[in-house]
């Protein structure tokens, strides 16, 4: 009798099976990952805005930057943060820049918009529970509508 060499229909059921069990435990888990990395990126990218918002607004404070009467002294939009505007207290005219780059909301994969129309913008003369676009930028929060890991909906963060 010749032995045969191969693999039954049984053996590759049980393999097809366990492969299938892993997959379905795994690919939760490569989701979980990857929320928990772009909430990360959120988190930096909120920081690293509002820290330069807050800057902008403590050169303008110091009259480093020109502002009209009755402004707030924030930033017009968030592409004045990168472009730079002149220190009025520099000899030379110097700029001023705050941020190197405006980072992108991770949660927005819409490729043909702008980084700064990725984020939804506050105005200072604007209710926090209800914010809404103005003359200035006082706040910037993501646009999705979904709850982060930790319960608290992304725009609140």
């Amino acid at each position: 009798m010749r032995s045969k060499k191969g693999f039954t229909l049984i053996e590759l059921l049980i393999t097809l099976a366990i492969m299938g069990l892993l997959a379905t435990v795994t690919v939760p888990l490569a989701q979980l990952h990857t929320q928990r990395k772009n909430e990360q990126i959120l988190r930096s990218a909120l920081k690293e805005i509002r820290t330069a918002i807050d800057q902008y607004k403590r050169a303008s404070d110091e009259g480093r930057i020109p502002r009209n009467i009755g402004a707030s002294g924030y930033p017009p939009n968030l592409n004045i943060l990168v472009e730079g505007v002149l220190d009025q207290r520099s000899p030379v005219r110097l700029k001023l820049f705050f941020l190197r780059r405006l980072p992108r909301d991770p949660f927005n994969s819409d490729g043909s918009i702008s980084d700064e129309a990725t984020w939804g913008k506050r105005a200072y003369a604007s209710e926090a529970d209800n914010p809404k676009e103005g003359s200035d930028v006082y706040d910037v929060y993501t646009t999705n509508t979904n709850v982060g890991l930790n319960g608290i909906a992304y725009r609140r963060w």
